[in-house]
């Protein structure tokens, strides 16, 4: 392998947030364990205004535990499309806002994504914090192949859609990762087979970094026979090898 000069630039050199009239933060928080809270995420949520959540009692938590006392203010799916011009011109006029959801990355199957469209659109560069994911934690933990894989977010809850998204999803021959509510999950392992195959690897990640953590894995018959009737709490993400017969192949 050929060598390369990487120069790493120290944290007093590397860009914070805009000096302009204002700055736009999107900013990760832990998905379940504070302790994985970043130096660079408290900077910017101790620097922010405002800063804009999904629940704010959950967020509250949060700034509580590190002694962060600002403004909160909801910003979530049922209201982002009103509120976003509002927060461009705030910004515009020197606010400092930075976005949170309730665990992980906003814009990740989490609101911020109309946020940050309009803000690029309105020439604001939002500055990204990056931090804990549900998504890379699940495909780390899955002990499944990650050099290819697709996240699909939540999916589809009418039947249609729903058989239309799996088809599409097992016809890809790739890991998938899918969020799946607590109150479906059963419906999804029963249906995995069917549509994947029953040799499929699959895993299911439940309530990550959290104290009652939950990693299965097996086969999708196997999780189907084991928990396809369970009635399931928490945060669940669940993991899809590609279909057996196709791993074959490619062997």
């Amino acid at each position: 392998m050929a060598e390369r000069n990487i120069t790493i630039k120290p944290a007093s050199e590397t860009p914070a947030y805009a000096p302009s009239c204002g700055s736009l933060s999107i900013v990760a928080t832990p998905i379940g364990n504070l302790e994985d809270i970043t130096l660079r995420a408290l900077r910017a949520l101790k620097e922010a205004d405002t800063i804009l959540c999904e629940d704010t009692r959950r967020t509250r938590i949060l700034c509580t535990k590190f002694d962060i006392n600002k403004r909160l203010e909801s910003y979530h799916i049922f209201n982002e499309h009103g509120r976003t011009p509002e927060l461009i011109r705030r910004v515009q006029s020197g606010e400092k806002i930075a976005l949170v959801s309730d665990a992980g990355m906003p814009c990740i199957a989490d609101p911020g994504f109309l946020l940050v469209r309009e803000a690029v659109e309105a020439g604001i560069e939002p500055e990204i914090v990056p931090g804990a994911s549900a998504v890379i934690f699940s495909i780390a933990a899955s002990a499944l192949p990650s050099d290819r894989f697709a996240f699909h977010g939540f999916l589809p809850v009418k039947s249609g859609r729903r058989s239309a998204r799996l088809e599409e999803i097992a016809a890809s021959n790739m890991t998938a990762v899918v969020f799946e509510s607590p109150y479906r999950l059963s419906k999804l392992l029963n249906e995995i087979p069917q549509y994947f195959g029953p040799e499929t690897p699959v895993v299911v990640v439940r309530e990550a970094t959290k104290v009652h953590q939950e990693i299965l894995r097996g086969t999708a018959a196997g999780l189907a026979e084991q928990h396809g009737k369970r009635s399931w709490k928490g945060e669940c993400v669940v993991i899809i090898g590609a279909p057996a017969e196709e791993k074959e192949k490619d062997e």
